[in-house]
């Protein structure tokens, strides 16, 4: 489920930098915002986000307590 968010979520990362860089949105390839397959997507990418804010921090080696390796300076 983790690999589905994160490639969910970088479907809309890229999205957003497509929209911000040329006003371009990748919904436009399925008949723009107000088609169906596109509010899907759109809402699998929101759903994707909300799932990984609140399981990050369980599924994060990174951000996990006690796993930091590096002492600060």
């Amino acid at each position: 489920m983790h690999k589905v968010t994160f490639i969910l979520l970088v479907i809309g990362g890229l999205n957003w930098l497509l929209l911000g860089l040329f006003g371009w949105d990748v919904g436009e390839i399925f008949g723009g915002q107000g088609e169906i397959i596109s509010r899907i997507i759109y809402i699998l990418v929101g759903l994707s986000a909300v799932l990984e804010i609140v399981t990050h921090k369980k599924n994060c080696r990174h951000c996990s307590v006690g796993t930091a390796t590096t002492p600060m300076a």
